[in-house]
């Protein structure tokens, strides 16, 4: 059907459209969880209901990006695994944290869920902050020294506020009143750190590869990637244009601050991917190396034609059956 170069190409854009669905959907559900106001119970509520119908549907990403990655390449999953062990471990338990709070903090006693707030949004920012620690790793090529753990640190700091920042869109589009102002001032103070961050990986990454150096500065390929942080950094300007007008009469354009962050996550895994491509792992194994046997990609690929189309169907079903302003969480 395909030859084996043809497939390690498909399974690889399977790859990156899973883990960009996941840092999109997953990556709003976490800012919510970071930004949970432990003070306020009704607005707790209230965000947690924002995203209660699409939370874990969210992580079914997550677990489709690590199968393919497992299935189609093994051999860069071993490696992967292998090197991020730890924020590997910290991710699950924080995920397992953020599930068993969701349901304790409604079916616990009153005095318990104050408690159960605090689980959720810790749960919520050590997903956020191990999974930027593990894109650092990554970025550095799995580099063991202070200046790779240094810049793991920092990319696990964008990434909790890039989340965060995303999240705070996620209510403006989906609250009113009082808590919408309020993700309105925390979107405009989650916008500074996530320029500065990304400012910084695009000044580093290049810094340290000399690969991504001469693929993004060489001769003619700035003329054709250059309008990329260009186009990031009007987007950025643009969403915060838009949150200073907002809330607005009629909720008018409410939905702008998400759909233009959502933008600026494209463009940035696009930048990533196009920094790497086709290192699976940086400077270590191409696509092409660590892809399983031809046979075996072929049977998989049809598993994939079935499955992918599903999850995306039911996704787009969820959502469009749960839009709109968020109602008051309630459980039968």
């Amino acid at each position: 059907m395909f030859d084996a170069n043809t497939l390690a190409i498909i399974f690889i854009a399977l790859m990156g459209l899973s883990v960009i669905l996941y840092a999109v959907l997953d990556g709003y559900d976490l800012g919510v969880g970071i930004l949970l106001p432990l003070e306020h119970d009704q607005h707790s509520d209230r965000m947690v209901a924002s995203i209660g119908p699409f939370w874990d549907a969210n992580e079914t990403w997550l677990v489709l990006a690590v199968g393919l990655l497992l299935i189609a390449f093994p051999s860069a999953h071993s490696l992967i695994l292998r090197e991020l062990y730890l924020p590997t471990a910290i991710l699950l338990i924080s995920l397992v944290l953020r599930g068993v709070a969701f349901d304790f903090r409604a079916k616990a006693p009153f005095s318990h869920k104050p408690t159960w707030n605090r689980v959720f949004k810790i749960g919520s920012l050590l997903a956020a902050l191990s999974q930027g620690y593990m894109l650092g790793m990554y970025v550095m090529g799995f580099e063991e020294s202070w200046a790779a753990v240094g810049f793991s640190l920092l990319s696990a700091l964008g990434v909790a506020a890039a989340y965060t920042f995303i999240g705070a869109c996620w209510l403006i589009m989906k609250t009113e009143g009082v808590l919408q102002k309020r993700a309105v001032g925390w979107a405009k103070k989650a916008v500074g750190l996530c320029i500065v961050g990304t400012f910084a990986v695009s000044v580093v990454n290049p810094w340290i590869n000399p690969t991504v150096y001469g693929r993004w500065l060489s001769w003619p390929n700035v003329l054709y990637l250059a309008p990329l942080p260009i186009l990031c950094m009007l987007l950025f300007a643009f969403n915060y244009r838009a949150l200073s007008k907002l809330p607005a009469s009629g909720d008018r354009g409410c939905w702008i601050p998400f759909v233009s962050a959502v933008a600026i996550f494209l463009l940035c895994f696009f930048g990533l991917a196009v920094s790497f491509f086709p290192y699976i792992v940086p400077g270590q194994l191409t696509i092409w190396d660590a892809a399983a046997a031809p046979e075996s990609l072929t049977i998989i690929l049809w598993g994939a034609i079935v499955v992918v189309p599903i999850i995306l169907c039911y996704t787009a079903f969820a959502y469009r059956v749960f839009w709109g302003k968020v109602d008051e969480l309630k459980y039968y």
